[in-house]
């Protein structure tokens, strides 16, 4: 299971059993909470009603008294308003009151006048000075039939004469126990959709960063050029800024001790024939094989110098790991440049050149296509038969450029092909000895850098030809 999935999993239980239980916490207090308003509320009014009926209770009057008629008067009112989105249209409260006995002597639904409440907690404690209330189903195999009974002392100075008692259904109050539940399961699914997209965009940001460091990493494992991605201040970024300055550490070395493994290799010949010109020269002879051991020096000096100037070259492209301000190239003008370049070579070799260029354009560096095309085409002009055409194509194939140098000569070994990429490879040249070998080592790397592939391939009509794509800009 990969690493995103897992934090994703791992912070969508975290979160999801979190949430179950702030809900679950949440729910199982909303009908408490209710009733407990429920509860202090009818403290007040039982207080106060308690308060009000006191003297009459006193006077014996209480049956005739003009509070007990108001009392009896509200139960037979009818209600209709909306609260908080819930209906409400009766009046739920049930008032009784019983004398110092326990004896009902009013009752606003008119049902127990006379019977003994004595027994009921809520008359029972009250009559004993105590806080007295209880919870009563009216049927006992119906939870929602419960009625909250909450009662008050009735006082002449400090006796208790009586007992007034409030009571309401705990049914008049569901619908706000139901509506505060479906609230909460509402926002808390609002809640966890939320966290579940949050968890995702995250997995997403890591999965994509921990992606572009593996391209990365894959792209250096594979010998391919490959510039570290942006990953931002973060601890990935710390990472791949690590892995990236680990890489050209070791790059570096290794690059060091193969260059100049190579470069002394390769300036071995050069150099022994130097020194065997100059050793001869020091002896009699001559005017004439004088001035051709001169030459000969000059000659290896001037290859010593061109193999050095390449592989500086070479070695500025190798290590560039991305093109740093490409820019928009017509290929139509960049062609003209190259044959521009190298009309003088041609000239001398007496090898003509066609140029033809679609209407296309690709993004990168002017100057390094330049060099790689004009290396291309160097190494045409060495292998052309004198009086022959090189032809110089661009032409556009769906999101690719094809730019093509196709010469006529004999074409390229069988046993060669696959070594021509190689450095300080070469092949014995018609009209003059081995190049450095630097040429198609540097188009290649300039190739990579402009995300495009090169190829040198024989032709099916005679000659060799190379093959430069690049992407459509």
């Amino acid at each position: 299971m990969k690493i995103g999935l897992r934090i994703l999993l791992g912070y969508f239980l975290i979160v999801g059993l979190a949430a179950w239980f702030l809900l679950n916490v949440f729910m199982e207090q909303v009908k408490p909470g209710v009733r407990s308003t429920l509860e202090d509320t009818l403290v007040d009014t039982s207080q106060l009603l308690a308060s009000l009926v006191a003297p009459d209770l006193k006077a014996g009057t209480l049956a005739q008294s003009p509070v007990a008629e108001r009392m009896q008067d509200y139960a037979r009112h009818g209600v209709d308003v909306n609260i908080n989105g819930v209906r409400k249209r009766t009046l739920d409260y049930r008032i009784t009151i019983t004398d110092r006995h326990g004896i009902v002597l009013f009752d606003s639904s008119g049902r127990d006048v006379g019977r003994d409440y004595s027994r009921w907690n809520d008359v029972y404690l009250t009559l004993q000075g105590k806080y007295g209330a209880r919870s009563t189903r009216s049927r006992p195999d119906d939870e929602m039939s419960t009625v909250m009974h909450v009662a008050a002392p009735i006082r002449d100075g400090n006796d208790v004469i009586g007992v007034l008692t409030v009571a309401k259904p705990n049914a008049s109050v569901q619908a706000f126990v139901e509506r505060s539940q479906r609230k909460i399961l509402q926002r808390g699914a609002v809640l966890l959709l939320l966290s579940l997209l949050i968890g995702l965009a995250f997995a997403w940001w890591l999965h994509h960063a921990l992606g572009k460091l593996m391209h990365y990493i894959g792209d250096v494992e594979a010998g391919r050029k490959a510039a570290l991605p942006a990953l931002g201040s973060n601890e990935i970024g710390t990472l791949g800024r690590a892995l990236e300055a680990m890489r050209t550490r070791l790059e570096g070395k290794e690059y060091v001790e193969q260059l100049m493994h190579t470069l002394a290799h390769e300036l071995k010949s050069p150099i022994a024939a130097i020194q065997a010109s100059a050793e001869l020269l020091q002896e009699d002879m001559p005017p004439a094989e004088r001035r051709q051991f001169l030459a000969s020096i000059l000659e290896q000096n001037a290859r010593q110098r061109q193999l050095i100037d390449k592989l500086l070259a070479l070695v500025r492209v190798e290590k560039q790991q991305r093109l740093e301000h490409p820019e928009r190239i017509a290929l139509g003008p960049l062609l003209a440049h190259v044959a521009q370049d190298a009309a003088a070579t041609l000239a001398a070799r007496g090898v003509r050149l066609q140029v033809r260029a679609e209407e296309a354009s690709v993004a990168g560096d002017a100057l390094l296509l330049r060099q790689a095309l004009g290396n291309l085409l160097d190494n045409a002009a060495g292998f052309a038969p004198s009086g022959s055409c090189i032809e110089l194509t661009a032409q556009r194939h769906g999101s690719q450029v094809e730019i093509a140098v196709r010469d006529r000569g004999e074409g390229i070994p069988a046993y060669a092909l696959e070594r021509v990429f190689e450095r300080f490879y070469s092949l014995p040249r018609p009209t003059a000895g081995k190049s450095t070998g630097l040429g198609l080592p540097f188009v290649r790397e300039v190739a990579s850098l402009h995300g495009g592939t090169v190829e040198v391939v024989n032709h099916r009509d005679g000659g060799a030809c190379a093959r430069l794509w690049l992407p459509v800009a």
